[in-house]
């Protein structure tokens, strides 16, 4: 029986792929089997074309663990697009002679692999190990996916850089940082640099018009400013995007679009919307602020992994390896209590999508609420008594006018 594995990587790029590369080369390898590196992910696969591949030894990934981005580069493709791109891709990996494939990828490449396993039914044994910085995926315990933690480290130091900077030159910046579905980069980022707010999918239901979010941030800026400080960081997840009503996004439906149907939200200019409807709200307030937008994602996605996700990927890499080598196949590879925790793929899938499920920011957390807490955000003890008289004062508006244009974004 053939013993020859494959790898490759779909979807964004995460720091510690090269550390699951590695570990699973190593145990694939120690254990008699040969290793075959696919590059591109499934693009050449899906489309019928000899992918370029590469033979891998534990020589050619000793200490690839520390470098960041993909020795095997990656792709978007989807290889379940339509039946016939699922059937090219299937006979690829029997034409490269696999009797096992491990897919390193987030939502879209899990579920790539999700229907390859469903097909072949054990004639190649599937594993998928879960990698995205915007920390999506459901795993158990609520463990981390791998690179989000290197990508909150390096996106909190280049916002603690801006927040220096605001308070140098007295402006605000808007932070559009990465994160489709969940705001837990965003988040996070902000909980680390001591941001002045956070803006996430999670706090705003479908449809929300542009002025929510856009109120909950001038409503940050009047309340810095009664306490004296015409400065302040927003850190905004790039998803508040699929949040908002259509008519906030003219431009959406023409959009460019990934394999998966995706919206590329890199493509919508959400930090330019934002920034002109708080300058509309401001000149309507009668409040003179410069505010000034700053997009960051892909500075955080090839970077250098931190401690944390170089340990993480080997454990990950490794039991990838040893799932397949003893005869498990359709699973994505996860840790619990530090012990081997392979969760099946059928059972990730939303049964109303056909997708993978999203983990979403647990709003009803303490951890939320310990990082909204820190937040500078409008209460609704603010729209009450002499409070709101203060913050009234600093506008052109009466006090019960400003209590209806804030009422909505204000916390109870």
């Amino acid at each position: 029986m053939r013993q020859r594995i494959g790898i490759l990587v779909g979807g964004g790029p995460a720091p510690g792929i090269n550390g699951v590369i590695a570990a699973l080369t190593t145990e694939a390898v120690k254990s008699g089997l040969s290793v075959v590196g696919i590059y591109d992910g499934y693009r050449d696969l899906a489309a019928g074309t000899p992918p370029r591949t590469r033979e891998l030894t534990i020589d050619d990934v000793a200490l690839v663990q520390t470098r960041g981005g993909s020795v095997l580069r990656t792709s978007r493709t989807n290889p379940a697009a339509d039946a016939a791109s699922l059937d090219r891709t299937i006979a690829a990996l029997h034409a490269l002679d696999l009797r096992y494939l491990a897919c390193i990828g987030g939502d879209d490449t899990t579920f790539g692999a999700a229907k390859i396993a469903a097909r072949t039914t054990g004639s190649i044994g599937v594993v998928t190990v879960p990698k995205t910085i915007d920390n999506d995926l459901p795993l158990p315990d609520n463990a981390p996916t791998f690179g989000f933690e290197t990508a909150r480290s390096v996106g909190a130091s280049i916002v603690e850089n801006l927040i220096e900077d605001a308070r140098t030159t007295s402006r605000w910046y808007i932070v559009i940082s990465m994160g489709r579905k969940s705001g837990a980069l965003a988040l996070g980022i902000c909980n680390a640099a001591g941001a002045t707010l956070a803006a996430i999918p999670e706090e705003y239901p479908l449809a929300s018009p542009l002025a929510r979010v856009v109120d909950t941030i001038v409503g940050s800026m009047l309340k810095r400013r009664l306490d004296g400080h015409d400065d302040g960081v927003a850190v905004v997840a790039e998803g508040i995007a699929e949040r908002l009503a259509p008519d906030a996004l003219a431009d959406v439906g023409s959009a460019a679009r990934d394999a998966f149907g995706n919206v590329r939200l890199a493509d919508i200019p959400l930090g330019t919307l934002i920034r002109e409807g708080i300058r509309r709200r401001l000149d309507a307030l009668g409040v003179d602020l410069a505010v000034t937008t700053k997009d960051i994602g892909y500075e955080l996605r090839c970077a250098k992994p931190v401690a944390f996700d170089v340990d993480y990927t080997r454990a990950l890499g490794y039991g990838a390896a040893r799932y397949l080598l003893d005869g498990g196949s359709g699973a994505l590879i996860a840790l619990s209590g530090g012990r081997l925790a392979p969760l099946r793929l059928e059972e990730l899938l939303d049964p109303a999508s056909g997708r993978i499920r999203t983990r979403l920011v647990d709003t009803g957390t303490e951890a939320y609420r310990v990082a909204r807490d820190a937040m500078v955000r409008l209460e609704a003890a603010d729209l009450e008594g002499a409070r709101l008289r203060r913050l009234a004062a600093l506008t052109c508006r009466r006090p019960a006018e400003l209590r209806e244009i804030f009422a909505a974004v204000a916390l109870h």
